[in-house]
């Protein structure tokens, strides 16, 4: 899920230590940096050029007076340092005498959740810090169940600060208490609750005299004993391919990381969405050939057959395949400003596999702070809801309860290329098993020539008032009247039967389209010019019924008109309503409008009539030979 350290990144030592990946996360200014600051500390990690540099920060941006501020070791960044809180998420790599450790140092600010949830995608452990003078708060919760959802099965609860209670047992078992009754119904193998003080080192490294009465291990003590081995090796072999590698015509190699499991020379394999079987010929590796490889082992493998292999593909164990659907069921937190919108096509990234995915339906919202099921149509930022997915096409993958390598994905915004969401697969969604597409005896070219003219979506798009259903309509009265098959679709008209369930809300908006583009493609197939009137403001669905046709077929019409000149027109009196608050989600007045970026067509209705406008597509039209 992201691109966080992996153990294989740090050699282990002579003594051959294990290495435990943990993070720290809670609410903002609960003392995360200051912690992993003791930790590197009392671990000897911190030169002495590196602690004289401390203590000069220490005076410039620290905010403990005039001790050193440890959290200044971690908060890296300038724009950190100046507001005191930790924006990015930070690595560090330490060791005591019994263990080597990657700690991630995560953000507190729910506008940084992101960053928390790509701390916690490789974690074996979390410390949810809590203040002891604020106790369990809503971003404590949220924290704590994204660590759930993301697979970490063990929890220190570090009550920190409690030095500033003048460390109160009673405060202490009070915010335990608490905690526990939310964090028994998200299924951690174990919660450990230590007092502590990352300031002055109580219960850190060293068992404090202040807190005679807590039995428990020291954190460190606990870092080092807990049992969280990793049991990747144990799980089915799952290869995803990242790169074939072809230097000449004697050598074709398919190369990557070993998400699971182990492989050996000349074991069987499978090629999972294809289903294609082989066997491993050879494990290459820039220090020689290997005769096993496991979990974590960057290889390149070679195969015994000349099989279709390419970047994104999943190679498995015939034995122990994955599931391989284009619909499946999964957590999604949202990360993004703009609202998760079902329907609404996005990017995803599963292992090394890119697919277009929608979001086809939103089952339900998890109240965070009760984990309750909420109804809702869409996710704002930082919001977790259960949703189904269908993908262009399928995709091989683990539920991410058993594999969190083959089971997590992220969604990216097809415009932007930013990171909107992440996943986390649950079951996959079957069809039922008597659905088939119906072989059909008339052809799409028998259609095509019975008509005498091709196919070709014509999709009007512009604010209200625009004119662009005045011009659909002259454009095919004209077709009409020269022998061309059409059909008008209007977005008034549909709204009163196909799309009469549907408001305005954007979520609506993105399924009325979706449904008008499945309709229009119907249309093409039986060899008619379609006409599509609608306001249609977003890009992206714009695109997404684009992508529903083949080259060509497809003719965005940009009806271009100033909001000016639709307010001026407003032929049914809606801007003014919309203006005065009687319209809710009114395009151009309380809902945006997207303008293409590079229509086939533009027409500018503020200087042109509705007719010399429908001769100009007529013109269009013939020019590229629909007619």
């Amino acid at each position: 899920m992201d691109d966080a350290p992996r153990a294989s990144d740090f050699q282990a030592d002579a003594d051959g230590k294990s290495l435990l990946r943990f993070l720290t996360c809670g609410s903002v200014d609960d003392g995360k940096s200051t912690l992993i600051g003791r930790l590197l500390y009392e671990s000897k990690q911190i030169f002495d050029d590196h602690l004289a540099a401390l203590e000069r920060d220490s005076k410039k941006h620290g905010t403990t007076g005039e001790d050193i501020d440890l959290a200044l070791l971690v908060d890296g960044l300038e724009a950190e340092r100046q507001q005191g809180i930790t924006i990015d998420v930070a690595y560090r790599f330490f060791a005591t005498a019994r263990r080597s450790f990657i700690v991630a140092d995560t953000p507190g600010h729910e506008q940084y959740t992101r960053n928390m949830a790509t701390g916690a995608s490789n974690a074996d452990l979390a410390i949810i810090l809590i203040d002891a003078r604020k106790g369990v708060l809503t971003q404590t919760k949220r924290h704590s169940y994204i660590c759930s959802l993301l697979g970490v099965r063990h929890v220190v609860v570090a009550v920190n600060k409690i030095d500033l209670l003048d460390y109160d047992q009673a405060a202490f078992a009070r915010i335990v208490a608490e905690y526990q009754a939310f964090a028994d119904k998200l299924g951690f193998a174990s919660i450990t609750p230590i007092p502590l003080s990352a300031r002055f080192g109580d219960n850190v490294t060293v068992r404090s005299p202040q807190t005679g009465w807590y039995q428990g291990p020291t954190l460190v003590e606990h870092l080092e004993t807990i049992d969280v081995e990793s049991d990747a090796a144990a799980k089915p072999f799952r290869f995803p391919v990242q790169w074939v590698n072809r230097p000449n015509l004697d050598f074709r190699g398919f190369a990557g990381t070993i998400a699971s499991g182990a492989i050996k020379a000349g074991d069987p394999i499978v090629v999972a969405a294809s289903g294609k079987q082989t066997r491993v010929e050879r494990i290459v590796t820039a220090d020689g050939d290997l005769a096993e490889a496991r979990a974590g082992d960057a290889v390149t493998l070679t195969l015994a057959d000349e099989v279709d292999v390419a970047r994104g593909d999943v190679l498995v164990p015939p034995t122990e395949r994955p599931e391989v659907a284009d619909q499946f069921a999964a957590h999604v937190l949202w990360m993004a400003e703009e609202a998760l919108l079902p329907g609404r096509p996005y990017l995803m990234r599963i292992g090394t596999s890119y697919t277009p995915v929608k979001i086809t339906a939103l089952k339900h919202k998890v109240d965070v702070d009760t984990l309750e099921h909420l109804a809702g149509k869409t996710l704002a930022l930082n919001e977790i809801g259960f949703c189904n997915l269908s993908t262009a096409t399928p995709v091989a993958f683990d539920a991410y309860a058993d594999n969190r390598e083959t089971g997590a994905f992220i969604l990216i915004d097809r415009y932007t290329n930013a990171t909107v969401g992440a996943g986390m697969i649950s079951f996959g969604l079957r069809r039922a098993a008597n659905i088939h597409r119906q072989d059909l005896m008339v052809s799409r070219p028998e259609r095509e020539a019975l008509n005498g003219h091709k196919p070709a979506v014509l999709w009007f798009t512009g604010l209200s008032g625009s004119g662009k259903s005045t011009i659909a309509n002259l454009v095919e009265r004209e077709l009409h009247d020269r022998g061309v098959r059409t059909f008008l679709l209007d977005g008034d008209n549909v709204r009163h039967g196909l799309n009469r369930d549907l408001g305005f809300t954007d979520e609506d908006r993105v399924e009325n389209i979706r449904r008008v583009g499945e309709v229009a493609k119907l249309f093409v197939e039986a060899g008619l010019v379609v006409l599509c009137s609608f306001i249609s403001p977003f890009r992206a669905e714009r695109r997404m019924v684009r992508e529903l046709f083949g080259q060509d077929e497809f003719i965005e019409v940009f009806v271009d008109t100033p909001l000016e000149t639709c307010m001026a027109r407003d032929p049914k009196g809606l801007y003014a309503k919309a203006k005065a608050g009687q319209i809710a989600h009114f395009t151009g007045v309380n809902s945006p409008y997207e303008a293409p970026d590079a229509a086939e067509l533009t027409l500018s209705t503020a200087e042109a009539t509705p007719a010399e406008a429908a001769a100009a597509v007529i013109e269009d039209l013939t020019a590229r030979g629909v007619l």
